[in-house]
């Protein structure tokens, strides 16, 4: 389905997997979106963001606009991927202390849907904040891939370099944006 005109909102944390992101960006691409991609201050250091520019034709975002600066396109969607522990607790919360989070606090109020690939480990994705935050954010609409087979959370240290995690993220936003 072409989405000509569609903006998807990629969200990324300073997660191992964020170096793959560009993937993400070309599947969505590929399905007719046209790419934002958003970082967190600390995945700055994760992702190219040279490469990315240039693959998306925009600027990557990780910090509010100043009053001079024109504003980025509005989002019909969001992708949040990888997202940590702390991000996935933080929008939980609503807490909007980064531009990435202020983004997110807002989408489940104006009815833009969110789908959440979070990127943790067992130890994290065991703890009761995670598991509360996760059960939190689904009540509110918010798609998030784990524990119902679409994503299981890492070993501390494990690799995630395939593609299947991304092509997950996009067929979960390709059910929720897709009209008959």
């Amino acid at each position: 389905m072409s989405r000509t005109g569609k903006v998807l909102y990629v969200i990324v944390c300073a997660a191992g997997s964020a170096v793959g992101v560009g993937r993400l960006v070309t599947m969505a691409q590929e399905r007719g979106w046209a790419v934002q991609v958003v970082t967190t201050p600390a995945a700055l250091d994760f992702v190219d963001v040279d490469e990315l520019e240039k693959q998306t034709g925009r600027p990557v975002r990780s910090r509010y606009r100043r009053p001079d600066e024109p504003k980025p396109p509005r989002a019909d969607a969001i992708i949040v991927a990888p997202a940590t522990y702390n991000t996935v607790n933080k929008f939980a919360q609503g807490i909007a202390d980064t531009y990435a989070l202020g983004l997110l606090a807002e989408a489940p109020g104006l009815g833009i849907p969110v789908v959440v690939l979070p990127f943790v480990n067992s130890a994290l994705a065991n703890r009761v904040p995670f598991r509360h935050s996760v059960e939190q954010l689904r009540a509110e609409g918010v798609r998030v891939l784990l524990g119902q087979g679409e994503s299981e959370p890492r070993s501390p240290g494990s690799g995630g370099a395939d593609d299947r995690p991304w092509k997950l993220a996009l067929a979960e936003m390709d059910r929720l944006t897709d009209t008959p």
